[in-house]
């Protein structure tokens, strides 16, 4: 049993619970075993009894057994503090020699030094004499008359020091008087000028090879001559030799910058001055020339503009890939560099812009026209043309004749939303080319200067010059000359149309250019203004359409509508009269043709003022008859198709208004004693009295009825 709760003890993890679950188990099992039915506590308790003497038997193993491992553990311990000690110790001997070991070093490194400083004392004046000896022979030289016949300046071999030499004597020869020794400084000078020349011609020689080692030692020597910078002008001569042969000169100069970077650091010891000068090389006199090449011919002003911003672009981007070189302190170097390119055609470059605008405006104008074989011509607009049209309009109802001269250009808006579009097109193109080569003080005014140009050619010209010519268009009010739905909706609806792209572009386009600038508000109320100028256009050809619309309603009705049509002589059929139902067509074709040009707002605003008017129409016309039983029938026929008619323009007031003069037409049906009944009614009730007894009166049996007799009531 031991060995068994040892193996449970040792489980994990170990729940007690679960050993004593298991413990009493085995004791139940154990009396089916036995063939013992029932439980028995008393052997229960035995088995329980039994397992925990067992497991004080283990207790005290595992007690004893810990006690002799930690017993061990501190000998173990003991000996491993012993042997510490012992390092320690150790350690500390082994630092003490160090450190006596350093001192005797310092020491040593003293006495060293302060000897090299001795010998150098006595080394530096000697190497001096030695080197001041040296020269004054070969001054002597120079000195005597006739050529220098020193073989190290004749010496292709020894150039290296022939330089050394006559430089210092160039030096010492500066200082020396000009008139005792002119002829000897001349000599130096000569030779001076024989060597450079000739390290130079090496140095070019060398670069041919790719022996940059070589290269390196001339550089070194002629950076103490006067012409070191012919040297690294030959260098970079050399380099771009070969070079930009072909028609796109940008894909050459970075990687030829690369591969002549490296070649710079192994070569000069002032890599970055000789980066800045490669590149300085390069732009002013390679790229520069490539510029202005393209740039030389302005006639075409659109694609002078596109060589433009695709140069700046490709060069503001190349002097970004070159920013990786370093070309010493200056940051903005580069900067500097495309902005001296650049400079005299970006301060130009807002005028040719705007020009170039114009051009491109008026030239997708004229196309358009001339597509619709349309001359543009002037429009006389104002008061006065308003004063005589209307008194036009007059004459020709009072005397029946048309006097006035309304061309209609058959139904033609001379609006073109893909026009538009093209025109907007070529202003976004205007508007990045002004944001990106525009100087940060002046891309608001330049923005502002192209957006006056696309509204005036937009607005303007476009859209204001087609409103005028359909306003001229719309007919005469009272026109006896029945026309087909008003074509100045379609223009409302393409006028709608061209506004939104207008904003949208100027929110897109022009906006982002002249936010948080005084410029800002300015753009702002300009647009504001013309497009409120255009709507208060709109707003009045809206009107004078209306006007025609009832106009000629009003005019068909008094020429068509008969009296013999709500006073028949005769019973005849209660249907509705030829002239409602013609007016009915009418209005109906003109109430589709709207709701299919506007939209929002404005289509509600407009169907409840047609509403009104032709109420107003209505209601006064059927004042002009007389109705007997059977005219009555027949008007409130007609009421019912105006009312079914107006239902169309989904206008609760309109509803209302003819709903009221269909109650109105009832009294003129109704039996005398009910007149009161009818006249109080709910829809009658808010009116004036005066307008009820005002519509009694048209019946015929006023007077025969004495209807006033069953009226006194109802007018005190």
């Amino acid at each position: 049993m031991m060995q068994q709760y040892m193996k449970e003890l040792e489980q994990d993890p170990y729940s007690y619970e679960d050993f004593v679950e298991r413990l009493a188990w085995r004791t139940v099992d154990g009396f089916k075993e036995d063939g013992i039915h029932g439980f028995d506590p008393n052997l229960m308790h035995e088995t329980f009894l039994q397992a925990i003497k067992d497991l004080q038997v283990l207790q005290d193993r595992q007690c004893k057994k810990c006690e002799k491992l930690e017993l061990i553990c501190k000998e173990e311990e003991a000996n491993h503090f012993q042997d510490i000690a012992h390092l320690q110790d150790k350690n500390k001997e082994a630092f003490a020699l160090f450190q006596d070991l350093d001192e005797r070093i310092n020491f040593v490194a003293t006495k060293v030094i302060h000897l090299g400083d001795q010998l150098e004392s006595v080394n530096v004046p000697r190497s001096r004499a030695v080197e001041a000896q040296r020269l004054m022979v070969y001054f002597s030289e120079f000195l005597s008359p006739g050529p220098v016949l020193a073989s190290v300046f004749s010496n292709k071999e020894e150039v290296f020091e022939a330089a050394d030499i006559i430089q210092k004597l160039h030096m010492i020869s500066q200082e020396l008087p000009s008139d005792k020794f002119k002829d000897a400084r001349s000599k130096i000078s000569l030779k001076y000028d024989e060597i450079e020349r000739s390290l130079i011609e090496e140095f070019v020689k060398s670069h041919r090879v790719h022996e940059t080692t070589r290269m390196k030692e001339i550089a070194n020597i002629l950076m103490h001559f006067k012409s070191y910078s012919q040297c690294i002008d030959a260098f970079i001569e050399e380099s771009q030799m070969g070079t930009f042969v072909g028609k796109d000169i940008f894909k050459e100069i970075l990687p030829l910058t690369k591969k002549n970077f490296s070649i710079m650091r192994e070569v000069f010891s002032n890599p970055e001055q000789v980066m800045a000068k490669f590149v300085l090389n390069i732009y002013h006199l390679k790229l520069q020339k490539h510029i202005v090449s393209n740039l030389s011919d302005k006639s075409d002003t659109n694609k002078y503009l596109r060589n433009l911003m695709e140069l700046y672009t490709r060069t503001t981007e190349l002097s970004a890939e070159l920013s990786c070189f370093k070309m010493g302190s200056d940051d903005s170097y580069l900067q500097k560099l495309t902005h001296n390119i650049f400079q005299k055609y970006l301060e130009s470059y807002i005028s040719v812009e705007v020009k170039g605008l114009k051009e491109k405006c008026s030239t997708l104008l004229q196309k358009y026209y001339d597509s619709k074989d349309h001359h543009k011509r002037q429009i006389q607009s104002g008061g006065f043309q308003d004063f005589r049209r209307d008194l036009q309009a007059v004459i020709g109802t009072r005397a029946n004749i048309n006097i006035a001269q309304i061309e209609d250009y058959g139904g033609e808006t001379f609006l073109s939303e893909e026009l538009v579009i093209s025109l907007i097109q070529e202003s976004k193109q205007a508007f990045y080319r002004c944001k990106l080569l525009s100087k940060p003080a002046d891309l608001a005014s330049n923005a502002v200067q192209l957006l006056e140009v696309l509204l005036n050619c937009i607005i303007i010209d476009h859209v204001d010059y087609a409103v005028e010519l359909a306003l001229q268009a719309v007919p005469i009010p009272e026109s006896k000359t029945q026309s087909q739905p008003i074509y100045f909706f379609d223009v409302v609806r393409q006028a709608n149309t061209i506004v939104h792209l207008i904003e949208k572009h100027f929110n897109d386009s022009a906006l982002p250019l002249v936010m948080s600038t005084s410029k800002h508000g300015e753009c702002v109320m300009k647009k504001k203004f013309l497009l409120n100028h255009l709507e208060q256009k709109l707003d009045s050809g809206i009107d004078r359409a209306l006007n025609a619309i009832v106009g000629w309603v009003k005019v068909f009705l008094q020429s068509e509508q008969k009296k013999t049509d709500f006073k028949p002589e005769t019973e005849l059929n209660t249907l509705s009269s030829p002239a409602c139902i013609a007016v009915v067509e009418y209005f109906n074709d003109n109430v589709k043709h709207i709701r299919a040009c506007l939209d929002g707002r404005n289509i509600e605003c407009v169907m409840t003022e047609l509403g009104c008017r032709f109420h107003r129409v209505i209601y006064d016309h059927l004042q002009q008859f007389q109705y007997n039983s059977t005219g009555a029938l027949c008007v409130i026929c007609d009421m019912n198709e105006y009312r079914k008619c107006v239902k169309e323009l989904n206008s609760c007031l309109v509803n209302t208004l003819f709903d009221t003069l269909h109650a109105l037409c009832n009294v003129l049906l109704v039996k005398p004693e009910n007149l009161d009944q009818v006249c109080t009614g709910d829809q009658l009730s808010l009116l004036d009295r005066s307008v009820v007894l005002n519509f009694i009166q048209l019946r015929n049996d006023y007077k025969t009825q004495k209807l006033s007799n069953f009226l006194k009531g109802m007018s005190a």
